[in-house]
């Protein structure tokens, strides 16, 4: 015989789960004592939000399922942070919660009282309850299945306390369960189409987004940009394909924001997994002009069109449709386009130079001038996570010349706090032998786990956390300053925060620094170490990003002629 809990356990290490992250209770003790005698590692963190984040970075970064594993109650609503982040940026992660026993339905006994499912099913792809023992391999192998297929998303599975200890034959089969599921192919006509509208504009690009990293295209995209000689853009979460495309990389999307003012705005668009909203202007046409033809490939039919007209769009698998892409253009002829890639390298550098020149001469230390800092130790081998408002706009800057392995932030949620959890789960699925896993967070983010320091440090996680620290809630104080004037500051401050010392007092390894020198010469010693650490670099609360000055209306360039 063997308990729900074994037989949860079995079905997980059935569909090739190899670390489960989450956090003890009562309720899901079953599962815990199955993965001791199965051998299944589960990372406990201090808080569930950190291992439902983890569970996200682990998924984000090894382009697979995470899972995470809750308690009931507090536990599950702790985890509802981490839920609503995996469904609007599409990430597959399995969360497996515990629920009071099903004989005490309405007995206001301990941590029960309230519908788990019905409060996590408008932010999953699918949640249930599990009422029957004999019936856990069968809808968690369904669970696993929705989560893993495009388009991608978090389940929720609840699991009843009573339905966990229930003992049943341990003969029960355990479901077949195959790699993630890929969505359809496009048509070849739809893929000769699309590739005629990009072979006959004069100043295309292509933008790739979260889909096509997670199909691990890379190979197809480098195919496709260098017969075709198109510039490749990417949102935050695509910016990782970009690393092997060489003189054909852009770097973000956000880059093209001054195109149009110097007559060089694309004309024809290829999206590939990328979504209209935050990332793409809004629909407002100043990233992607109205006027520009666009080619949109995505796997749900809700993105189409979804801010602005689309001339093409494809409801297919885009993993699919870059190889098929890659394959028909290496069989037809396209243009030169080495003047307009030249053109776009040229812009994007000439923004980067625009913003580099507003930080020369500044004290307190700069955040652009710290961000270059840091960017100088990445590799193709690093994986940056990026957490805090300004901390991920000041990055969107320099990211791209940095060409890191893998480049995490906060999406469309925009939540601050969770790159601790996920720079643990990305530091775990990556393995210890690979590159460094290294956050740069604000002080008002690092705030909300600085207890998962005790956690790499238990779970031996060497993961560098890099504090850009302000003494405030920095966005929200210049949002303040903007709007109500400066002399209307109030809850946005945070004069103390040594967190070099609270890692320290956790057994991680801390580092104070308040410029260049400092800061590289801590970090030097943090990669080398093998330890998780903390710096606490101290910064400019003065310096504005320009992406920060967009969203309120404000054009960044002017003041220094750009648009002249």
């Amino acid at each position: 015989m063997m308990t729900g809990g074994e037989l949860t356990v079995r079905t997980l290490m059935a569909a090739g789960v190899e670390h489960i992250f989450g956090l003890h209770g009562a309720h899901i003790d079953s599962i815990f004592q199955a993965c001791i005698d199965y051998g299944l590692p589960i990372i406990d963190t201090r808080q569930e939000a950190g291992a439902g984040h983890a569970a996200e970075g682990y998924a984000r970064a090894g382009r697979r399922m995470g899972v995470a594993l809750v308690t009931a109650g507090g536990g599950f609503t702790n985890v509802l942070t981490p839920i609503t982040n995996a469904f609007l940026d599409r990430t597959p992660v399995l969360f497996i919660t515990g629920s009071g026993a099903l004989r005490d339905t309405e007995t206001n006994t301990l941590q029960a009282g309230f519908d788990q499912v019905a409060m996590a099913q408008p932010v999953t792809k699918w949640a249930i309850r599990i009422t029957a023992t004999d019936q856990i391999p069968r809808l968690l192998a369904q669970a696993i299945r929705i989560a893993q297929s495009p388009p991608y998303g978090p389940v929720l599975v609840d699991i009843p306390w009573d339905v966990l200890t229930e003992q049943v034959s341990e003969d029960l089969p355990i479901p077949l369960i195959g790699p993630p599921i890929g969505g359809p192919a496009p048509l070849p006509a739809m893929v000769d189409r699309a590739l005629d509208i990009m072979a006959s504009a004069q100043r295309p690009v292509i933008v790739v987004g979260s889909e096509a990293k997670r199909a691990d295209a890379g190979e197809a995209l480098t195919t496709l940009a260098e017969r075709s000689g198109i510039p490749v853009f990417a949102d935050f979460e695509g910016l990782g394909l970009l690393s092997r495309l060489g003189e054909r990389s852009c770097g973000l999307v956000q880059g093209l924001y001054t195109f149009g003012d110097q007559g060089a705005a694309p004309d024809a668009v290829l999206l590939l997994g990328a979504r209209f909203g935050l990332n793409t202007g809004h629909g407002s046409g100043q990233l992607l002009p109205h006027d520009a033809r666009i080619v949109q490939v995505d796997p749900d039919s809700r993105e189409l069109g979804r801010l602005q007209q689309v001339e093409l769009p494809l409801i297919a698998d885009v993993g699919a449709t870059l190889e098929a892409m890659a394959a028909a253009a290496l069989q037809r002829d396209w243009p030169d386009r080495r003047p307009w890639a030249e053109q776009c390298a040229a812009l994007v550098r000439d923004r980067l130079d625009q913003v580099a020149a507003q930080a020369d001469g500044r004290t307190p230390l700069h955040p652009f001038r710290a961000v270059e800092a840091i960017m100088g130790h990445v590799d193709g081998d690093t994986i940056v996570v990026a957490d805090g408002a300004l901390t991920y706009l000041w990055l969107s800057e320099v990211i791209s010349g940095a060409r890191p392995r893998d480049f995490l932030c906060h999406g469309y949620l925009g939540s601050m706090g969770v790159g601790m959890g996920i720079a643990l789960g990305a530091r775990v699925v990556t393995g210890a032998d690979k590159g460094p896993v290294i956050l740069i967070t604000g002080d008002g983010a690092v705030g909300y786990a600085l207890a998962e320091f005790d956690t790499m440090v238990r779970q031996d996680i060497p993961v560098i956390v890099i504090v850009l620290n302000n003494r405030s809630w920095g966005a929200t104080l210049h949002f303040q300053q903007f709007v109500a004037g400066p002399n209307r500051i109030k809850g946005t401050r945070l004069e103390n925060g040594d967190y070099h010392a609270v890692a320290t007092a956790l057994g991680a390894d801390g580092y104070e620094a308040s410029n260049i020198e400092g800061l590289n010469a801590a970090l030097e010693r943090a990669i080398s170490s093998g330890r998780p650490a903390c710096i606490n670099l101290r910064v400019d609360l003065d310096a504005v990003p320009p992406e920060e000055l967009i969203l309120i209306g404000q054009d960044p360039f002017s003041a220094l002629g750009h648009n002249e």
